[in-house]
């Protein structure tokens, strides 16, 4: 059974950083892709972040690009989020999900639909 995990959340001021975890069971991420999306008020589902497990190639939405950075522990099943710079805006429930065909290592893109499962999200605020 397949099973994320995240953690980390919480509330922080503006210019604050935090940092979430995706712990994953139920799988190795050997052939996986690792995406982060977030989930605002009254706001559609956003791609955030991805890291293939196959090279450790990333991608970052245009939003945290040079704030945000992605990294993954195999050994541990577990990928990171680390968020610097944040701003109200980046408030949001946080989710990480898991593709195990890899989609965004052969296209480069992050696309929702390519992910088959799914954490129950942690929520971050951050206040001005």
């Amino acid at each position: 059974e397949v099973q994320l995990v995240e953690s980390g959340g919480g509330l922080v001021q503006a210019g604050g950083s935090l940092r979430l975890s995706c712990a994953a069971s139920g799988f190795t991420f050997h052939d996986y892709a690792i995406g982060w999306f977030r989930q605002a008020p009254g706001k559609e589902r956003e791609g955030v972040s991805c890291i293939s497990m196959r090279d450790d190639s990333t991608y970052y939405s245009d939003s945290v690009k040079g704030r945000f950075t992605i990294s993954s522990d195999n050994a541990k099943n577990t990928v990171y989020l680390l968020m610097n710079s944040l701003k109200p805006e980046d408030t949001a429930v946080y989710y990480c999900a898991a593709d195990p065909h890899d989609h965004y290592y052969f296209t480069g893109r992050l696309d929702s639909d390519d992910f088959d499962s799914w954490g129950q999200g942690t929520q971050v605020t951050v206040s001005s």
